[in-house]
């Protein structure tokens, strides 16, 4: 992780800046602070309504093909825990 990530991700970590979670209000402010974490973290990506879609592995997929759906998988992940990780356990 670059060290310009982790020192955002730090500042935001912190009490003052913490993302609270969302509990059924304040949808906007929580939606923009998510947006604004994913973005640090360079995953906002995988919210994209128009990310295309890449083709079900094969035998002969190139190993740049391959780096992106890992890394696809790996964002898609992370962008989900985070996001159920700031919902209100009622939610």
């Amino acid at each position: 992780m670059d060290s310009k990530v982790e020192s955002t991700l730090k500042a935001y970590a912190s009490d003052s800046n913490k993302l609270n979670r969302f509990d059924g209000t304040n949808f906007t402010r929580w939606q923009e602070n998510m947006k604004f974490l994913l973005t640090a973290l360079k995953i906002v990506y995988i919210l994209d309504p128009d990310l295309v879609s890449l083709k079900e592995p094969q035998d002969t997929d190139s190993d740049e093909l391959k780096a992106e759906r890992k890394k696809r998988s790996d964002g898609s992940l992370l962008c989900r825990g985070y996001i159920l990780n700031s919902l209100s356990d009622r939610l």
